[in-house]
């Protein structure tokens, strides 16, 4: 590669390949350095348990996924990936990543550090444009870690190289030649016999191998590889040796070619964690499982009020299906007719997500809301250029919008100008036909939600979509808001081009800590055509003249392992439940505002005082009549049990509260309650019995430590503290596991890698500290 000129941005290789090979990249890594480029290596983290990781030769970033780790194939996910960087790139990353802090009574805490809310703050100028991780996922990846520990990984990993130098020297053997020099758990055979007399007899074993257009077969090898399957894999190619012939001769520790005797074998250790080397029987991984579980909030205790993530209802039956081996066992590149049952699931899913929306095709290949609207956009791009329209790139979005759009409309190469709201929360359409004039010969898209952000149904809709359309542009509707909409409307019907749908939203796919998450885009027919493709299994197949941009994940239907869960939840719910469950969703959240109103300030409501799913408390006013902020409400609330709502979004020092339909009377009253006795403490500042700093709302949330310390100097009971309500009793007491976390340290201390455990201290000063088996 010639560097000389210093215009490459960047390199990206694969280590190791994709037909297996180890290739030595130190040199290319230097001379990138000394050109000023930085050097990303797509990795395997079984094979670096050990083969030499990337860093230790210089690689600036190390990104693939931890499916590796105990997750299934899945068809293609949910996965969580990964991304590392060398420590003075750590603050440029994107996306989010957990930081060290510490909090009130100065133990060591943990938080989601830098980027949180980036997209919401730098909008268009953002780096990511990521909404939804695999949180899940990665949690699945890391008890595997932590309950096989290093010397387990390292088993494992060895146990996987060896299977697969044992079948290598079989196969050499019989007169096969293996093409890679050295490798880990992949081979490129070129083989002595055809590929068809081989795909026979692979097919006679139930085996599906990888055939290369040049005459060679690939295959690799796992964890759950036995010498049977090893047998099977000689005699497809073959062979009358078994495993056990092969290894009767080899005389040595490591077999001939192994990695083990090279210069790539890894001499640095990992996973040095005490947490790592604690936890190796099946008792005590689950009872750290419970531990860390039960540390939670989650929608078992109580209701979780997140405005515009629909934290809703994921049912027992919707989920089991993730759990059956005939959806988790499934490679998302196996031959099609294997994969029938996923091919019809996908076929009546998107039927049923077109009579819902009122569009006319679906994609499934975005794995996020946020890659949704990526890919949208990149559709309505390619079909303005298909058109001849190639230069229209201008994408108006609503200043009260999502965060991710305007950085999704960047990253699609779009210009983002913004549009204002009135003081009703509604999009000002005076300065929108004015934006329509100004770009009409450049205008690309709208993008909008509906209903609007503010949490009211945007009447003039219809005329908007329609004015976009006369101006040569096209429609993209956010499609975080359907939980309002299913069974009522449809965007297609009202001028909608494009929208994603949050499948982890509105149609019951858990959120788990932030993932996984799928955001499929449906489209009007115009459009079908230039939805994502993929080189290996197409999923536009069938779909006329398909002109796509491209590819949005590495798997062809996405997270296709989840999409089981929104699939039952229609087929259960029906037109009526469907429909049902959405005008639910909206009394809910008209009850909570006329209860709340004459407390709280609401600030947006439709024409007739009312709301749609969700609403938004404005709690501006007692920073001056109280010095109360909006974070302190919403600590406030861990000690009544509950999550706070969505804060300071889509308006600084607000709450916005979507109950969905999941929650009865009870729950809602519980959450209204909460709200008006905290709404009790805020007078007793404004009206001087207490002082603010003095207060139960600054100094929450509570934590059992603090509740139960030998002194107790606040103005106000323990039991305020700890059982603030009647309905916080301690049989069903939620407690708090940190007090107030100290952000600006957090910030400016931030520590990627987890501490020792000797810096947990005991809860009660005094006390030796907690031992490490904790």
């Amino acid at each position: 590669m010639d560097l000389s000129a210093g215009d490459v941005t960047g390199i990206l290789f694969q280590y190791p390949d994709t037909e297996g090979s180890i290739e030595d990249h130190s040199e290319l890594v230097r001379r990138a350095h000394e050109a000023g480029t930085l050097v990303c290596c797509a990795t395997d983290l079984m094979a670096l348990a050990i083969l030499k990781p990337p860093g230790e030769f210089g690689v600036d970033i190390a990104l693939g996924t931890s499916q590796r780790l105990g997750v299934p194939p899945g068809y293609g996910g949910p996965h969580a990936g990964f991304f590392a960087c060398q420590a003075h790139l750590v603050r440029n990353m994107p996306g989010r990543m957990i930081g060290v802090t510490r909090d009130a009574e100065g133990k060591v805490a943990y938080r989601l550090a830098l980027q949180t809310r980036e997209q919401h703050i730098k909008r268009d100028k953002a780096t990511s444009n990521i909404c939804t991780a695999q949180a899940l996922l990665a949690n699945m990846s890391a008890m595997y870690a932590v309950y096989h520990g290093p010397a387990g990984i390292e088993k494992i990993s060895k146990k996987i190289h060896n299977a697969t130098l044992l079948l290598a020297k079989g196969l050499r053997d019989e007169g096969h030649e293996i093409l890679n020099p050295l490798f880990y758990d992949t081979l490129k055979i070129k083989p002595k016999v055809s590929h068809q007399e081989i795909r026979e007899r692979a097919i006679q074993k139930e085996i599906n191998l990888r055939y290369y257009d040049d005459g060679c077969v690939g295959l690799s090898m796992d964890e759950t590889v036995e010498a049977h399957d090893i047998d099977d894999l000689l005699w497809v190619f073959e062979s009358s040796k078994t495993a056990d012939d092969v290894a009767a001769l080899v005389e040595t520790e490591h077999i001939e070619g192994s990695l083990m005797d090279t210069e790539f074998r890894r001499t640095s250790t990992y996973l040095q964690h005490p947490v790592f080397s604690a936890h190796q029987s099946e008792t005590q991984i689950v009872r750290y499982m419970k531990s860390l579980e039960n540390k939670d909030v989650s929608l078992v205790h109580s209701m979780i009020p997140l405005g515009s993530c629909t934290m809703k209802l994921n049912s027992t039956t919707e989920m089991q299906p993730c759990s059956f081996p005939h959806f988790t066992e499934l490679h998302p590149f196996c031959p099609q007719e294997q994969a029938q049952g996923y091919k019809e699931l996908f076929e009546e899913l998107e039927h049923d997500l077109c009579e819902i929306t009122g569009y006319d095709k679906i994609s499934f290949q975005p794995n996020s809301g946020a890659q949704g609207e990526y890919a949208g956009l990149r559709a309505i791009m390619s079909y303005l250029k298909a058109k001849g329209e190639g230069h229209r790139n201008v994408c108006l979005i609503p200043t009260s919008a999502h965060g991710t759009n305007p950085a999704s409309a960047q990253m699609a190469g779009m210009k983002v100008q913004a549009v204002q709201v009135l003081k009703d929360g509604s999009v000002d359409l005076n300065q929108l036909k004015s934006k329509f004039d100004k770009h009409k010969d450049d205008l690309a898209c709208l993008m909008i939600t509906y209903p609007s952000t503010n949490g009211v149904f945007e009447e003039s809709i219809a005329e908007v979509c329609a004015d976009v359309h006369a101006h040569g542009g096209q429609v993209y509707l956010d499609g975080a808001n359907m939980n309002a909409q299913v069974g009522l409307c449809r965007p297609g019907d009202y001028g909608s081009d494009v929208s994603h749908l949050n499948l982890h939203k509105t149609f019951c796919i858990p959120h788990g800590g932030g993932g996984p998450g799928m955001g499929p885009i449906g489209v009007k027919e115009h459009l079908a055509p230039f939805l994502p493709s993929h080189p290996v299994v197409d999923p536009m197949a069938g779909v006329k003249y398909a002109q796509s941009f491209g590819v949005v994940s590495a798997a062809p239907y996405g997270s296709a392992l989840i999409l089981p869960i929104s699939w039952a939840y229609i087929k259960m719910m029906g037109y009526m439940g469907l429909r049902k469950a959405t005008q639910v969703a909206i009394l809910n959240a008209n009850y909570m505002k006329k209860r709340l109103e004459n407390d709280y300030k609401i600030l947006f409501t439709g024409p007739t005082g009312m709301v749609a799913h969700e609403f938004i408390v404005d709690c501006r006013e007692f920073k001056k009549s109280a010095g109360i902020e909006v974070v302190d409400i919403a600590k406030r609330l861990q000690d009544y049990g509950f999550h706070a709502p969505t804060m300071s979004w889509p308006v600084t020092g607000s709450l916005m509260i979507e109950p969905t339909e999941s929650e009865d009377k009870d729950e809602l009253d519980r959450f209204c309650d909460a709200l008006l006795y905290i709404r009790e403490e805020l007078r007793d500042i404004e009206q001087g019995r207490i002082p603010a700093a003095e207060s139960a709302l600054k100094h929450s949330p509570h934590t059992q430590a603090a509740v139960l310390n030998d002194q107790w100097s606040r103005p106000y009971p323990r039991r305020q503290a700890a059982f603030p309500a009647p309905f916080v009793q301690p049989g069903n007491k939620m407690w708090p596991t940190v007090a107030r976390i100290d952000d600006i340290y957090g910030d400016r201390n931030l520590v990627c890698t987890c501490p020792p455990m000797e810096a947990y201290d005991s809860p009660f000063e005094g006390d030796e500290p907690a031992r490490a088996a904790g």
